[in-house]
């Protein structure tokens, strides 16, 4: 956990304080209220009322100084503070920080936020005190919010207001056990204010063309951490993660991805043992073969040297079918090259996270 406190400590600051430019300052304050969703038969149980909070957001308004701002239209970046208060006691309330992306769109007047952070919880489970909360097994977690917002800036004295929906999940990656994560959703409304005079954005003679060619590249990634079996109190076991995929940039913001991904989750060789003497009845052998190896498909969005990562998968090999068939992945790369990255991502089926993966790869 630690580790990844760091790895997001940095890469906040790549994007907070990494470029030179003329960028303005703002604020916005969003109260929020709506519901849990019920992903898993487990958090039935703890929905006994409506999650309110609030989140704070720092960010820098870009104004056209570098390519990517223009290719984007001039979005914003910077960090953020949510507190949530699930209305429930086995939950608790959650804080989280974060970095955070703002897009715009027909005219400004509509705002993307895309965030991700890490963030703690007030009453993790315990197995003698909190045994209910199956849905926080870690007191830490990562944090991944969606928000999107009708906007009105510099309405009176640089204040101006905003309303949308917004989305948060909460999940330790299945760090440690039970993890069934929690999602909410709902409505939020706030203000905002702009801490410097408005600048105008640059607006070059000649229009950017989006459109960008280049060779088919070829990716080795090697993925790592610690999870652990859905069995309670089992203990953190490495996983190691690699895969080889070719991508294909379509212009200059996306790359299309086909590649293969092979699984070495030690969590699962224990698994498959522990589930052959506690269940003899299914007849499961205890050697049975624990690897996986998966096909996907995936998109990549390129924003600076930040990189938004989602990929499909279909396990072609898995001859212990403790998941599901189909896996995801959604992750954040950063390109300390053109050819060297690092980055973070969950491994999921559907809404149940497998691991939190930490990445370095080579793109040739």
């Amino acid at each position: 956990m630690k580790n990844r406190l760091r790895f997001l400590l940095l890469l906040f600051g790549s994007i907070a304080f990494g470029q030179q430019s003329d960028d303005t300052n703002s604020i916005e304050l969003n109260l929020l209220r709506g519901n849990i969703y019920p992903h898993s038969p487990e958090l039935y149980h703890l929905i006994t009322g409506h999650p309110e909070g609030f989140m704070f957001s720092f960010s820098k308004k870009t104004h056209g100084k570098e390519a990517w701002q223009k290719l984007y239209n001039y979005p914003d970046y910077g960090g953020y503070f949510i507190y949530q208060d699930f209305k429930n006691e086995i939950l608790g309330k959650n804080y989280a920080i974060g970095a955070h992306y703002n897009f715009y769109f027909l005219n400004r007047r509509l705002q993307f936020k895309i965030g991700q952070g890490i963030a703690m919880t007030t009453n993790p489970y315990d197995k003698e005190t909190n045994s209910k909360n199956r849905a926080f097994g870690s007191k830490y977690m990562g944090n991944t919010n969606f928000m999107l917002n009708y906007k009105r800036d510099n309405i009176i004295d640089g204040f101006g207001v905003e309303a949308g929906l917004f989305f948060t999940h909460y999940s330790s990656g299945r760090f440690k056990s039970p993890n069934s994560g929690l999602n909410t959703y709902g409505l939020n409304i706030g203000v905002n204010y702009s801490l410097c005079k408005k600048q105008p954005k640059i607006i070059d003679s000649i229009p950017l063309s989006i459109k960008f060619t280049e060779p088919i590249r070829y990716n080795i990634v090697f993925r790592s951490g610690l999870n652990e079996s859905i069995v309670v109190g089992s203990g953190q076991k490495p996983f190691y993660h690699i895969g080889f995929y070719a991508d294909k940039r379509i212009n200059k913001k996306s790359a299309l991805q086909l590649g293969t991904d092979l699984f070495v989750t030690t969590s699962i060789k224990e698994y498959i043992k522990f589930r052959s003497i506690a269940y003899p009845e299914d007849n499961l052998d205890p050697d049975t073969d624990y690897k996986r190896i998966g096909l996907f498909i995936g998109h990549e969005l390129f924003i600076n040297r930040i990189s938004l990562e989602t990929q499909l998968g279909y396990y072609v090999y898995r001859p212990f079918a403790g998941d599901s068939q189909i896996y995801d992945r959604l992750g954040m790369k950063y390109y300390w090259t053109p050819k060297i990255y690092s980055g973070i991502a969950v491994k999921t089926h559907g809404f149940l996270a497998e691991a939190t993966e930490f990445s370095i790869g080579v793109r040739l």
